[in-house]
């Protein structure tokens, strides 16, 4: 019998944040495997490191984070090999995705090289888009609203059209795009009703005006959140 491969989604940092299934699956698995970066420790292993049980074989995918997906690629291909014989060998395998797997989830990039050979299944888990609308203490959308998700890294005439449509927006990814997505909202009408969070149910979570971020400060783990009526439900 093989084993089983699981995609767990652990939320966005707070460890209380984990769901009870994926914990479970997590205490049980004999194999965890999770995304880390090229040098450092992974932040999705951080997120459960208070439930692990010890005694677990772990896998680390240090995926660099570079524009060139090339060498991702080799990475995900050498750690779906690894994964892979342990699947074969009757070990079911965890693997930790920040987040929700199937919501810009590392994880779909090992569901994409093994879905098609072994066993898969999939806990969601709480997306950083819920988390932040949480954080910042606003909805996302009501009644009829059309939520659209745009990842900061687009070029700006994409996002320009959609940023001009949009009734409630999410902009994740932010970084060194901060600057750029800043000046596209006031062109766009939606500067004034923007917040901002970074790090969100971590210790060391931010939530502030937009005027009041210093650009050069922001990190990837970082999201604005607007709605063209002010609040989702005026």
């Amino acid at each position: 019998m093989t084993g089983t491969l699981y995609g767990l989604g652990v939320g966005p940092g707070d460890p209380e944040l984990v769901t009870l299934k994926a914990l479970r699956l997590l205490r049980a698995a004999p194999v965890v495997a999770y995304p880390a970066p090229d040098v450092g420790d992974s932040f999705a292993r951080a997120i459960v490191a208070p439930h692990l049980p010890g005694g677990q074989v772990e896998i680390a995918i240090r995926v660099p984070m570079r524009v060139d997906p090339a060498p991702a690629q080799a990475v995900y291909d050498a750690a779906a090999v690894e994964i892979g014989g342990h699947l074969e060998a009757g070990r079911d395998v965890a693997v930790l995705c920040e987040g929700d797997p199937f919501f810009y989830g590392s994880f779909m990039y090992l569901f994409g090289r093994l879905a098609e050979r072994h066993r898969v299944e999939v806990v969601p888990g709480v997306s950083s888009l819920t988390a932040c609308a949480a954080a910042i203490g606003l909805p996302l959308a009501a009644r009829n609203d059309v939520l659209t998700v745009l990842p900061a890294p687009l070029p700006v005439e994409e996002l320009r059209p959609r940023l001009l449509a949009a009734e409630a927006v999410a902009i994740m990814k932010l970084g060194r795009h901060f600057k750029k997505i800043s000046q596209l909202l006031e062109e766009t009408g939606l500067y004034r009703d923007a917040h901002y969070v970074e790090r969100a149910t971590l210790g060391h979570q931010r939530v502030l005006p937009l005027a009041e971020v210093d650009p050069e400060t922001v990190p990837y783990f970082s999201m604005i959140l607007a709605h063209r009526r002010g609040a989702a439900w005026r």
